[in-house]
């Protein structure tokens, strides 16, 4: 039994229409778990959709020799972590600065040391 172009067509068209039914179905659910945890951990349309973003690492993109459009990798500034009463800082990444080293020896913990917010 061969089918014609026009049977062939009528079932795309048919499958098409099950499956936008069977995602809009899936949609609701989805538009409604995202409003839970929007509601859940206060996210405001700025760091959902651009603007201020929530303090989180970034991946560095680098350009590779397969890669189609090489993108150079930028360095984003480290948010402080530590500090002392001198207001001296330190991200807690990379070498430990000397402040640190002597405070720790002095008898402060990191956790004294850490930026409270």
């Amino acid at each position: 039994m061969t089918k014609s172009l026009q049977q062939v067509l009528s079932q795309i068209a048919k499958l098409e229409k099950q499956a936008k039914a069977l995602r809009d179905k899936e949609k609701i659910g989805v538009v409604a778990r995202i409003r839970e945890a929007v509601a859940h951990y206060e996210i405001t349309p700025a760091e959902l959709f651009g603007g201020v973003a929530p303090a989180a690492k970034t991946r560095k993109v680098r350009a590779t020799a397969t890669s189609k459009s090489p993108k150079p990798a930028t360095k984003s500034p480290s948010v402080a972590k530590y500090t002392d009463e001198t207001g001296r800082t330190w991200s807690g990444v990379g070498k430990r600065p000397n402040w640190f080293k002597d405070a720790l020896a002095a008898g402060k913990t990191a956790e004294d040391l850490l930026i409270k917010v």
